[in-house]
């Protein structure tokens, strides 16, 4: 064994990626996830991440995964469906087992000082490191993720981008980099583990256990997430699910409409009528639409001030901001803020 502590160090962590890479390698021995659940977590993320494994033991007639669930402090939290999930505190070691986190809504509450510690102690023993929703910011936060490709709930993309630039953010359903594995939400998450399944147990009983949840299409780790459903644009009308695309893309630096509509091979007028007949509302107002939405997010699910949020949302001031907000929501974004101090339960589904 290595004296130096540097090469102690690069040592630990070549074993750790290589441990982290077999959990992907076929294996009859049996894998623990000790899961670690914030508080306003969403419950079907949750069911995603045991139940396949649940899944797989009863299809393999053996124990071929086990888990724990934990919480920040082993006090019982409050789910996004307003129930409450008993657990208990997080583990002294994660030592041959796959550290799981997820998390939701509130992220600048339950993201604190103790919990990133502790979540640091824990990955670095653990062979593996999941985040699942919001969890992949948590773990960015924690500073685990500089250097790997990762990503987290849409919702939380940009400013995962923004504030860890050590960390390759990219739009995928899922993630799958060395010793970390990362999913974007509910679906993404069950993308993944039934891949997981698939690598570790065999097509067999993957197959078997997406048939159990009447589950079919898998989707590629590499689809990018959506905000909004668009499998049956992509399917029927490509063009349109790719302007749409471009405008997720470009929230800050708003695009014209007819440079989208070049990108994506068709004249302005052509998008307008696509637009319209297909969602009822032209492209303009739907790209507006999708700027107020993320901006009524990061008001209500964040501590940006206003002022960064107007910009990041594509508007050239904050006058004209509060204006097209309030006509939207009915108040100004600095009334909405002072209505909802804390994170409402159900609220912000």
């Amino acid at each position: 064994m290595p004296s130096d502590p540097e090469i102690c160090f690069t040592f630990h962590e070549t074993i750790l990626t290589i441990c982290g890479q077999m959990i992907f390698s076929p294996s009859t021995d049996t894998l623990h996830f000790s899961l670690v659940v914030l508080p306003h977590s969403n419950m079907l993320a949750l069911a995603a991440i045991i139940d396949p494994l649940r899944a797989v033991n009863r299809a393999a007639g053996e124990q071929r995964f086990q888990w724990s669930i934990h919480t920040p402090d082993g006090s019982p939290v409050l789910l996004t469906s307003g129930l409450e999930l008993a657990a208990e505190p997080p583990p002294k070691s994660a030592a041959g087992r796959v550290l799981a986190v997820l998390a939701g809504f509130n992220l600048q509450v339950h993201a604190s000082r103790p919990l990133l510690r502790d979540i640091r102690r824990l990955a670095g023993s653990a062979i593996a490191v999941s985040g699942v929703d919001a969890g992949g910011l948590i773990l960015a936060r924690a500073g685990i993720l500089d250097g790997y490709r990762a990503t987290t709930h849409w919702e939380d993309l940009e400013e995962m981008t923004a504030r860890f630039p050590a960390v390759n953010v990219v739009r995928d359903r899922f993630v799958v980099d060395r010793r970390c594995f990362t999913a974007g939400g509910a679906a993404p998450c069950l993308d993944m583990m039934l891949y997981l399944i698939r690598q570790r147990c065999g097509r067999d009983i993957a197959e078997r256990v997406a048939g159990a949840f009447t589950y079919d299409a898998i989707h590629p780790a590499s689809d990018p997430q959506q905000p909004v459903s668009v499998a049956q644009l992509q399917r029927h009308h490509p063009r349109l699910a790719r302007a749409i695309d471009l405008m997720e893309s470009n929230l800050e630096e708003c695009l014209p409409v007819v440079k989208i509509a070049s990108q994506v091979g068709l004249s302005g007028r052509r998008l307008e009528m696509l637009f319209r007949q297909v969602l009822d509302q032209g492209p303009a107002g739907y790209y507006r639409h999708l700027r107020l939405a993320e901006a009524h997010r990061m008001t209500v699910d964040t501590a940006l001030p206003l002022q960064d949020i107007a910009v990041r949302c594509g508007f050239n001031s904050q006058s004209a901001f509060t204006r097209a907000f309030s006509a939207a929501y009915g108040m100004p974004p600095s009334k909405l803020r002072q209505s909802r101090p804390g994170f409402q339960v159900g609220l912000a589904l």
